[in-house]
């Protein structure tokens, strides 16, 4: 029988990019891990965007698209930005000052090292993703600074899950922690068998 441990997908080498649309005046972006060279001549690139986010409607309607190539430096605040908020619900791009590539899509000037711009030839729907496939109208680096992978950002960006404060009490004499909302009046420390007079609540 075949075997299906899908997480040996995340061993997969992944970039994580800002993708940044436009539609009039509205400009959109998100985030994608999937975007890489098609062919070499004529240029090529490919994208495949989740169907569900607004970016993805732009770049139906328009074409274009920019792809910012994001860097170790990147905080986790652009994730949360771009990543975890609808521009059908927010203006991503209200209060900032990004400038505009020649095909008049924003791109970032900040934890990216790189721009590619794509105009759209093809477009195929994948069920959850559409992948776009474009011809490069525009590539220039913006810094040297490391290219960010998904495996980096799991390790280094993401916060870690905290651990749940633990409820209860602790015993004065020898540490003991009895976990719990209540302490019994009747309790004895099963260490130090001192009683529930020498516990105090976890703080």
């Amino acid at each position: 029988m075949a075997k299906m441990d899908t997480t040996a997908l995340f061993n997969l080498s992944y970039g994580l990019y800002v993708l940044t649309a436009r539609d009039g005046e509205q400009d959109g972006g998100c985030i994608i891990n999937t975007a890489s060279q098609l062919t070499q001549d004529p240029q090529r690139i490919t994208i495949y965007v989740n169907r569900q986010n607004q970016t993805n409607e732009l770049i139906r309607k328009t074409g274009v698209f920019n792809v910012n190539m994001l860097t170790t430096s990147t905080p986790f605040s652009v994730f949360q930005h771009f990543g975890f908020q609808s521009g059908r619900d927010v203006d991503k791009f209200a209060g900032r000052t990004d400038p505009r590539s020649e095909n008049g899509v924003r791109y970032l000037n900040e934890h990216c090292n790189g721009v590619l711009s794509g105009k759209v030839i093809d477009a195929l729907d994948y069920g959850t993703h559409t992948l776009f496939v474009a011809e490069l109208t525009e590539a220039f680096k913006l810094n040297d600074e490391p290219s960010l992978t998904y495996d980096y950002y799991f390790k280094n960006i993401k916060p870690k899950p905290q651990p749940k404060a633990k409820r209860g009490f602790i015993c004065k004499i020898c540490g003991y922690i009895y976990e719990g909302d209540e302490l019994p009046p009747d309790f004895i420390c099963p260490l130090c068998k001192h009683g529930a007079a020498d516990f105090e609540p976890l703080v």
